[in-house]
Order: structure tokens, then C-alpha cells, then sequence
């Protein structure tokens, strides 16, 4: 199997089983809106569901329209994942790492919203001055690394295009 494909399978398998995984047991262990420290005043372990995309954005919609939409948004990003995928070379574990990553969590996510209507999220850290940040889970997560790897290798890529010309060792 060529490499970026090897890659990219393996982030992906991973990062779903691992969301299944971990969805199953806060559905199964977790009372719907149960928080329970893992860190107090820090990290607690919690069970909401999310009808919206990130940070609640469109959760108040109309159900029937807010389903169709994510659905379709998430196959059409499945689809310009596997394109992207496509268009790597053979060797480029690194990309192909992000988008199995990628490919993962919006699988996972998407999954959710078949099974349940909604997202299940059950991360949920305090931050300074008692702020929230929202709830997430590991799909979620694995997107967040997956867009950043690609960010920092663009700008890697960008840094070596608009680098000087190294001296030609030949003419010496």
C-alpha cells in the first residue's frame, strides 16, 4: 500500500475507534448533563449533546433542515479530504497523517448525528476567571490536530519557497 494511504487509513481508524470508544462509555457511564472532576476547578468528565456545529452554531435551527445540512456538509468535506488524499505524493506521511486525522473526526461526528440527532461531547475545561471552554470530544479534537499539522506544514512549505537561494557549492 503507498505510504500517504498506509498513514492516513491508520489516523483515521484510530481516531474513530477511539471516539467510538469513548462516546460509548459517557453514553453508557454518564447521566445526560453529569460532570465529574478529573481535576477540580479544571477538567471534568461530562455527558451534552450538541445539536450544532462548533460551539453550538446553528443548534437552534429547524431539526429536519439542521440534519440535512450537517450530513451534507460533512460527505462534501469526506469528499475534498479523499481528493486532497488523492493528490499527495506517494511519501507525504505527514499530510496524509492530517487528513486521516480529519477524515476521523468528521467521520465520527457524522456517525453521531445518524445515531443520535446530535454530537456527543463530554470534555469540558475551566479556564482563568471561571470561563468554560464548550464541550468537546475526541473527534473533535483529532480535527483541531489535523488542521493544525496542515497549517504548520503550509507555512513550513511557505518558509522554504520564500527562502534565499542557497550558494552553489559547484562554482567554488
Amino acid at each position: 500500500m503507498v505510504p500517504k494511504y498506509r498513514v492516513a487509513l491508520i489516523a483515521f481508524a484510530v481516531c474513530f475507534g477511539l471516539d467510538r470508544l469513548s462516546k460509548s462509555l459517557v453514553v453508557d457511564s454518564l447521566s445526560y448533563t453529569d460532570r465529574v472532576p478529573v481535576l477540580e476547578g479544571f477538567f471534568y468528565l461530562t455527558h451534552v449533546r450538541n445539536a450544532g456545529a462548533a460551539f453550538g452554531l446553528l443548534a437552534d435551527a429547524d431539526a429536519s433542515w439542521r440534519l440535512g445540512f450537517f450530513v451534507g456538509v460533512s460527505v462534501l468535506a469526506v469528499g475534498v479530504i479523499l481528493v486532497f488524499l488523492r493528490d499527495l505524493e506517494a511519501n507525504d506521511r505527514l499530510s496524509g497523517l492530517a487528513l486521516g486525522l480529519i477524515m476521523g473526526g468528521a467521520t465520527g461526528n457524522l456517525y453521531d448525528r445518524f445515531r443520535y440527532g446530535e454530537v456527543v461531547d463530554f470534555l469540558h475545561f475551566r479556564l482563568w476567571s471561571g470561563y468554560s471552554w464548550p464541550d468537546f470530544n475526541v473527534a473533535d479534537s483529532c480535527i483541531v490536530v489535523g488542521v493544525g499539522i496542515l497549517l504548520l506544514e503550509l507555512l513550513a512549505s511557505e518558509g522554504e519557497r520564500r527562502a534565499p537561494p542557497k550558494p552553489d557549492d559547484s562554482s567554488v
